[in-house]
């Protein structure tokens, strides 16, 4: 038996389903197939792999279902998205009278922030209090974050002030919340006075999340300058990851890995660094790449670089008519309506195709697309 689970553990963690239902099979040979361990681990497995109905089948065949059984199965359904399913089951869980835990819980509310389940929140949060575990981080944590999804930040607000160990997670989800419910003001003031508590603590100021939301409360506050230099923080990092990534080799770095570099480059106008990495890097460029690095140049008014890359773009995407478009818009960007109109005509004269911009209008119900000088068509 202990072989068994070894070799299921193995299959669980390799999502390896065809051994697994192997295994499964082997169980059901040796009279395991109701047995508590055996069964646990293949709900673990079944819905690792996304097979819920299989996961399902084995949990109700149970004669015996530990709290490792339940959290296992809810987890699963929320995991792989039947959030609905996950309800269902944690009611009947309740109605059994099952032994619940925090994890249980916070698996159910993952559930309820997924489905913006108000009132199924309160009645969790309700069960919580009552089993003495609205305190613990993972459940207050999850409590507070379907609070602010739900646009109940009231609430939200309770639940974060009652919390005694607030984790990382738990200041960026609520601070997230204040951003969600639009008061930028409140969330400023939440991360400028929890700076030396939680950020050098926890590693606050790693989060990406975090720091992405700050771009956007420092912005709508009108505090431009702090906007940018969380946004240029944000590409520093950037840079450093993927520095580590090629230095210590952590994992192979891939045209995507290079693509993705090039486009945060450029979108923060490093555009010759952006240039330099595509000639130096061991790959053939994309056109996706030029593409990113051109449409960067419209943006900073870089009509050499977009002249290059345009070029490159012509050679890899010849009947691509929309990048001569692009470079059209490069131009007027930038001033230079002659070579504007030039581009514009050469587009004509190439034969090149570009998609025609469209408009939807959606009227008793049906969606109706309008293109320039065409009569309305029906999209079906």
């Amino acid at each position: 038996m202990f072989s068994l689970h070894v070799l299921l553990q193995q299959c669980v963690r390799r999502r390896c389903l065809l051994i697994g239902k192997g295994c499964h099979a082997l169980a059901i040979h040796l009279g395991l197939a109701t047995d508590t361990i055996t069964c646990n681990i293949l709900i673990n497995l079944y819905t690792k792999c996304g097979m819920n109905d299989c996961a399902r089948h084995v949990f109700d065949a149970m004669t015996f279902k530990s709290i490792v059984s339940w959290n296992t199965m809810i987890a699963g359904y929320t995991c792989n998205g039947d959030d609905l399913q996950a309800l269902k089951l944690f009611s009947k869980m309740h109605q059994e009278g099952a032994q619940m835990s925090e994890f249980t819980l916070s698996s159910t509310l993952s559930a309820c922030a997924a489905k913006f389940a108000a009132i199924e929140c309160k009645q969790l949060h309700t069960i919580a209090i009552k089993l003495a575990l609205d305190s613990n981080s993972f459940v207050a944590t999850a409590v507070l974050d379907v609070y602010a999804k739900c646009n109940m930040i009231n609430d939200a607000c309770l639940v974060f002030e009652k919390i005694s160990e607030k984790t990382a997670v738990t200041w960026s989800t609520f601070f997230s919340g204040l951003v969600q419910n639009g008061l930028h003001e409140d969330a400023l003031r939440l991360f400028q006075s929890s700076q030396r508590e939680v950020i050098f603590k926890y590693g606050f100021h790693g989060n990406f999340f975090v720091a992405s939301s700050l771009v956007d409360v420092y912005a709508r506050c009108g505090q431009i300058e702090q906007a940018y230099l969380i946004f240029a923080g944000l590409v520093e990092e950037a840079r450093c990851y993927f520095s580590l990534l090629i230095s210590d080799q952590i994992v192979e770095p891939n045209v995507l890995h290079y693509s993705c570099m090039v486009d945060v480059l450029g979108r923060s106008g490093k555009t010759d660094e952006a240039l330099e990495l595509i000639q130096l890097m061991p790959f053939e460029p994309t056109a996706s790449m030029w593409g990113s690095l051109l449409g960067s140049c419209r943006k900073y008014r870089n009509v050499g670089l977009a002249r290059l890359a345009a070029e490159e773009l012509f050679k890899l995407e010849p009947e691509n008519g929309g990048n001569h478009a692009l470079l059209s818009n490069v131009y007027a960007a930038s001033g230079s309506w002659e070579d504007a109109v030039l581009a514009r005509k050469y587009l004509n004269d190439s034969g090149a195709k570009k998609d025609m911009g469209l408009s939807w209008i959606n009227t008793k119900g049906k969606v109706h697309i309008f293109g320039c000088e065409q009569k309305e068509e029906l999209f079906v």
